[in-house]
């Protein structure tokens, strides 16, 4: 378990998608840490309380709702991290990922970049205000190494590469901008690799099983990631393993 040493405590997190299995695992992980005060567990659909683990409601598509969760969250003094966990390849139906320009509709598209981008975005908008100042605090969204320009060798998955990508700039933005008055701050994306979630499960096929990693397996490997920040990361991209993804 990382121990987040880099981080002052106690700390408070927040998870946002904690009803996902990604969010899901982190916010348990979190919850089990010692270093860790409470967990902001926020999602759509409502998650259990445990412990130090503190449900609440936030859905991304709704940005009262953000800004709601966020009020609730700030007088109980700031946050030290802030994971972004929500994300949409497909939704089992129509929303699927295409494998030719030919497959591009707008409704998909729309809803991919709502999800993928536009939702982290806002609530960055909310929750950055909420941050430590005096110490290391980091804002991170789950991206994908599918949303890598230079690193796309295939093609295909349109609407969900260029959500990735649009998310990935957003972080550049935000990254540059906290830089002037949040010296401490980091703002990053998180790609965790193939996890064996609803996401995954029709694109399985194929790979490693050594590569396929459990929800508490990946979350493991992207604290670890979170724990080893400064502030010369911000706005980058990192892979499960520590490696920068190129933009």
């Amino acid at each position: 378990m990382s121990g987040l040493s880099s981080f002052g405590q106690p700390l408070r997190a927040a998870v946002i998608g904690a009803s996902g299995g990604i969010g899901g695992a982190l916010a348990a992980r979190l919850a089990a840490n010692p270093a860790v005060e409470a967990v902001f567990a926020l999602s759509r659909s409502p998650v259990p309380a445990d412990g130090k683990l503190i449900p609440g409601h936030l859905d991304t598509d709704d940005e009262a709702s953000i800004a709601a969760a966020a009020e609730g969250l700030a007088a109980g003094g700031p946050l030290g991290l802030v994971i972004v966990a929500s994300g949409l390849l497909h939704d089992g139906g129509a929303l699927q990922p295409e494998k030719s320009f030919r497959h591009l509709e707008a409704a998909a598209l729309t809803r991919s970049f709502q999800v993928n981008s536009i939702g982290p975005a806002l609530v960055a908008k909310h929750f950055l205000p909420l941050l430590e100042r005096e110490r290391k605090a980091v804002f991170a969204a789950l991206s994908a190494r599918v949303g890598s320009i230079g690193d796309n060798r295939l093609g295909g998955w349109y609407g969900y590469r260029a959500a990735k990508a649009a998310l990935n700039m957003t972080i550049r933005c935000l990254a540059i901008e906290t830089a002037r008055n949040r010296k401490q701050t980091v703002c990053v994306g998180l790609h965790p690799g193939t996890v064996d979630s609803r996401l995954s499960q029709p694109f399985q096929r194929g790979v490693a099983p050594e590569k396929l990693f459990s929800p508490a397996t990946a979350t493991g490997h992207l604290l670890t990631v979170v724990d080893g920040l400064t502030p010369e990361d911000s706005g980058k991209v990192f892979a499960w393993d520590g490696r920068e993804i190129p933009a």
